[in-house]
């Protein structure tokens, strides 16, 4: 037996970047759902031995974001809370695009899906899509991740042009999913939402 369901998206995405750092999916809204994506945007920053104080993170005015939960797991980051006020949308718009792409690309075109493990396995192979290999215009017509590649090393004697042919020749790249290494380093700004649901079917 099986009944349709509603399942919400929760991404942490660095905006110099624009890549995904950080992401979950429940069949709830609750505070867990945008704390759970969040420990995995700093779990992915730790573990490069970076330090994220100063870091902006921005949010709309979901009462998940407000909690104190989270706004302590912010402080313990050392990390800054930027809060939309009502009415507007300037620590959101970022947020809306994205969330529009990823309906539009992924949970349209392929759903309804048959569980959460089902969609899930989907996410994550966008996620890897998505901060690998996918072209933006915002940042030079690169890839998230080779983007961070590149300022990282913008000391030294190596231009734009040869970091991207490296990381070319590299073929698709690495993985983007939680648990593995990642070449992504933390910048200066994150941004964190929570998305529209996609419907499932779960027993």
């Amino acid at each position: 037996m099986s009944c349709a369901g509603p399942t919400t998206s929760s991404f942490s995405i660095d905006v110099y970047s624009r890549g995904i750092v950080g992401w979950q999916l429940a069949t709830h809204l609750r505070t867990d759902l945008a704390l759970d994506a969040l420990e995995m945007a700093i779990w992915q920053r730790h573990q490069q031995q970076t330090d994220l104080s100063g870091l902006v993170h921005h949010s709309g005015r979901g009462v998940q974001y407000l909690v104190v939960r989270y706004t302590e797991r912010l402080a313990e980051a050392r990390a800054v809370s930027s809060v939309g006020s009502r009415g507007d949308s300037y620590d959101n718009a970022l947020a809306e695009s994205f969330n529009g792409l990823f309906k539009t690309e992924l949970i349209r075109p392929h759903g309804p899906w048959r569980g959460l493990d089902d969609l899930e396995l989907a996410v994550l192979e966008y996620v890897d899509g998505f901060n690998y290999r996918r072209l933006h215009s915002e940042i030079s017509m690169l890839p998230p991740a080779e983007a961070e590649t590149a300022y990282y090393r913008q000391n030294d004697p190596v231009t734009m042009a040869e970091v991207k042919q490296s990381f070319s020749s590299r073929g698709q790249g690495g993985s983007g999913s939680y648990g593995r290494g990642v070449s992504m380093l933390p910048l200066d700004e994150i941004l964190s939402f929570a998305g529209s649901p996609a419907r499932t079917a779960y027993g």
